[in-house]
């Protein structure tokens, strides 16, 4: 190849992006009916995009006028993407629109094609066909690669004039004037002494005397610092934990999504092959996720050769989706909502806003309501509203005596779990669950209408915007912490107009301690950004009170939530 008119190095770039869903690949559609094909299988699912990147560096080879030498640098980026729900008519009419036609898996997410993206986890730029930060940052490494060679250093007798670090001796400097009696050797703090070197360069207007005096000093200070060998340093245990905890809770959330656990409360004791058979999964990736169960407490497991695994006690009891105290449905919620939003914590701590719009495509102010309009949406939410109230309702329920109180109105109740364990302690009592249409619809798929107390209603309402159902007691459980200062002050006052006197409100949130800095699952819960605040008990008492109600009892219960019972004089 001739290269006499090349005057500097040339890049070429080759890229190419593919569509993956459940280990296939989905290239550019055919034609129409191709396009439905890949679109309908995308739909309500979660797909991976990958974009293979080649980076051609050519350069004359050093002693040869007519050659080029070749360094080639390839890399790949994977994007998660979630499609929503699509409907027929969603569907054609987009692949009517022609878009489809030249899209690897029959989509562009940055035109039409956005609007059938639910969320997307990693680079969004990779999903529409090139991955630009990945790319950017192996540019940098191709023309600024890393120093081949260490760093040579050479005694001096005193501290010497330098341009770079490279002229630095690992074996330190001794000043000239010994009376000074600092220390021959100072390896442990070599960056100290560079970082007197760099000052004394960045100093030259200083007279020289004025520098060595200066510098002598510094170096004396530097003496006097402890040196790193001689500190006993304990190895950091906690932040270990924390760096690991992200992946132990992935592990649970990728078991409990497989449905691990209750494929072994089924079947018994299974090994890695015959779970990876039932999941359709590798064995040695199977494998892998029971033994980090294993490890987690999670699972246990026997047998010489091929092990057989099967629940743990805390696994019957928790985490089998039909078990009495199961928090499946909170797990999968975390899993498919709060881990996913919790990737975009740098940016809403900079906005002080949470990220569901990132995420979802999702406006703040709706989230709720638009989180009804998707059926398997609303599905998984009242899912783990349901789990975390069936978890939770007996010890609020009995965190006070309610027996007073012959009728109760749960705003907010989902799927009336928490109304029937008050029912289930209060025989007498009467509850009403007030909640969006869109909610009270799906009761049935919660508690069956066979199963379901008498002394249980549904009405269906918006408690912000609606006249309030009469009651003795009012209950505001894990409301409160989500929603805007405004609107929280705005739902008091609508409950002590309404209530009568000697009724009652019984809020059931996490109660921060005095310090706010305890319990940590509160802590960390704010950090989802959402309108709401955390609160102690002191601004739970001063809130209510600002409202007209008094006698405020306060009940750390020790589950996940917390109760406070108030009155109306």
């Amino acid at each position: 190849m001739h290269v006499k008119y090349l005057k500097t190095p040339d890049l070429v770039i080759g890229a190419d992006t593919i569509v993956t869903i459940e280990n296939d690949i989905l290239e550019k559609p055919s034609d129409k009916q191709d396009a439905y094909r890949m679109l309908s299988r995308l739909s309500g699912k979660e797909h991976s995009v990958f974009t293979g990147v080649a980076l051609v560096y050519c350069d004359v080879k050093m002693g040869a006028e007519n050659e080029l030498e070749f360094s080639v640098i390839t890399f790949y980026e994977e994007t998660k993407v979630k499609f929503a729900d699509l409907s027929e008519e969603l569907l054609w009419e987009y692949i009517d629109s022609g878009e489809p036609l030249d899209k690897a898996g029959g989509y562009g997410i940055q035109a039409l094609g956005g609007m059938l993206v639910e969320w997307v986890h990693g680079d969004f730029l990779n999903v529409v066909g090139f991955p630009l930060n990945h790319f950017c940052k192996k540019l940098g490494e191709l023309h600024n690669p890393p120093t081949e060679r260490p760093i040579q250093r050479i005694k001096y007798d005193s501290i010497p004039y330098v341009e770079t670090f490279e002229g630095l001796s690992d074996t330190e400097p001794s000043l000239p004037d010994s009376k000074n009696n600092l220390p021959g050797h100072l390896n442990t703090r070599t960056a100290a002494v560079d970082m007197v070197c760099i000052w004394s360069h960045g100093n030259k207007n200083i007279p020289e005397s004025q520098q060595n005096s200066e510098k002598e000093a510094e170096l004396i200070k530097i003496a006097a610092l402890p040196s790193v060998a001689s500190v006993n340093v304990e190895f950091p245990h906690r932040i270990a934990e924390l760096l690991d905890g992200f992946k132990a809770s992935k592990a649970l959330f990728a078991a409990s999504k497989l449905k691990v656990f209750d494929i072994l409360a089924c079947q018994g004791a299974l090994t890695a092959s015959q779970m990876a058979d039932k999941v359709v999964a590798s064995v040695s990736g199977m494998e892998r996720l029971l033994d980090s169960c294993v490890a987690l407490g999670l699972l246990e497991k026997n047998g010489v050769g091929e092990s057989l695994y099967y629940n743990s006690a805390l696994a019957n009891l928790y985490l089998v989706s039909d078990s009495d105290y199961s928090l499946h449905g909170y797990i999968i919620h975390s899993n498919d909502v709060l881990y996913p939003l919790f990737t975009y914590l740098e940016s809403a701590v900079r906005e002080g806003t949470n990220r569901h719009h990132c995420m979802f495509g999702k406006n703040t102010v709706d989230l709720f309501k638009n989180s009804y309009n998707d059926t398997d949406v609303k599905l998984r939410f009242m899912t783990a509203m349901h789990s975390i109230a069936r978890f939770t309702a007996k010890d609020v329920t009995t965190a006070f005596d309610l027996s007073k109180f012959k009728t109760a109105c749960d705003l907010g109740g989902c799927t009336g779990a928490f109304a029937h364990e008050l029912v289930n302690q209060y025989r007498e009592m009467r509850v009403t669950v007030f909640d969006l249409p869109d909610v009270i619809e799906k009761v049935n798929h919660f508690i069956p209408t066979n199963q379901q107390d008498s002394q249980v209603f549904f009405t269906a309402g918006d408690f912000f915007k609606d006249d309030l159902p009469e009651a003795d007691l009012y209950i505001l459980a894990r409301i409160l912490h989500d929603i805007s200062e405004e609107k929280v002050h705005m739902l008091l006052k609508k409950i002590y107009e309404i209530c009568k006197p000697g009724g009652g409100l019984l809020i059931s949130e996490i109660i921060l301690d005095e310090d706010r800095v305890a319990p940590l699952r509160v802590i960390l819960q704010s950090l989802s950004m959402t309108p709401g605040k955390q609160r102690n008990g002191v601004e739970y008492k001063q809130l209510v009170e600002n409202h007209g109600f008094t006698q405020v009892q306060i009940k750390h219960t020790g589950n996940f939530l917390d109760a406070i019972l108030c009155i109306k004089q």
